[in-house]
């Protein structure tokens, strides 16, 4: 339920966030400047910042959220294995499923199921994220690794850090992608503008690494295979859509809207803690991500 407040002349000068939580009582500092940052405070029907200063007699909309459960509750729902072994849980996610718990998704997770399916994973992550070494978005499709021990958690997570896994998208973006292969370096950083998504369009960010290949080409779309050499938050988006060929169905990166986007989660290399063998795992492509193709042809 949303709540409604307006500041006092006698409260100009003051900051928003030391205002709402004099106002609001039962929430930390921190969870309303989360509040704020998530866009869930407006002022004057705008946005702010939790560092902006009252004049006195503005309109404050906040839209609370609660607070996530302490730890992950196990849900009965299914989970397609692709691998596993003493150490390790190769999954396919589906498209529009949340890998843990945040604002806005306290259930209903690929987390929760996983702790229905395994008694016993890593901790590492802590209790709400029991297991998960690395996530994929909400609208990406495809093998996601999970580990079942702490060692085995810290050592794949080591993998991923030291950039010795190997993992390969499929996506369809728009547009007629003339190179045969490329290389994407920008780095990514949170979009100042629009804070729910990155953008590769300023100078400074994280180093990322994205390369691609043509697949084949349609009149206009290009499939291609996408190998990225870091794990940034929507980097192949953010990265696609810098060189003008946004996801297909990526809405938010400046793709026409669709029931979900390309981009799919096909195959990781990595090596087993529990063997030491280098493995491969293959996601098959979407039946719904197949009969997009097939429609473009």
């Amino acid at each position: 339920m949303a709540i409604s407040v307006i500041s006092l002349v006698a409260e100009a000068g003051g900051r928003l966030d030391h205002f709402l939580q004099t106002r609001i009582s039962g929430y930390s500092r921190a969870r309303i400047q989360a509040w704020i940052k998530d866009g869930r405070v407006s002022v004057n029907g705008a946005a702010a910042k939790p560092s902006m200063l009252l004049r006195g007699g503005e309109t404050i909309e906040v839209s609370p959220v609660d607070l996530p459960p302490l730890k992950a509750e196990a849900e009965d729902a299914p989970i397609e294995i692709l691998y596993e072994d003493a150490s390790v849980i190769a999954v396919n996610k589906p498209a529009g499923l949340v890998v843990h718990a945040g604002a806005g998704a306290l259930s209903g997770t690929l987390v929760n199921r996983l702790v229905h399916h395994f008694k016993s994973l890593s901790q590492v992550g802590g209790e709400l994220r029991p297991g998960i070494v690395h996530r994929l978005d909400k609208g990406t499709s495809g093998v996601m690794l999970v580990a079942r021990t702490d060692a085995a958690h810290r050592a794949l997570a080591e993998q991923f850090s030291g950039r010795t896994t190997e993992k390969t998208y499929l996506a369809l973006v728009e547009g007629r992608v003339n190179a045969d292969s490329g290389r994407i370096t920008k780095p990514i950083a949170r979009d100042p503008v629009h804070r729910t998504r990155m953008t590769a369009r300023l100078e400074h960010g994280r180093d990322a690494l994205t390369e691609y290949r043509v697949v084949r080409r349609f009149e206009k779309f290009t499939y291609l295979e996408v190998r990225i050499g870091t794990g940034r938050t929507h980097q192949i988006r953010a990265h696609l859509a810098n060189i003008r060929h946004p996801v297909a169905g990526d809405k938010l990166y400046g793709g026409q809207l669709a029931d979900r986007i390309f981009l799919h989660a096909w195959r990781i290399r990595f090596e087993s803690p529990a063997t030491g063998e280098r493995v491969t795992v293959e996601a098959p492509l979407p039946k719904e991500l197949e009969q997009w193709l097939g429609a473009i042809i």
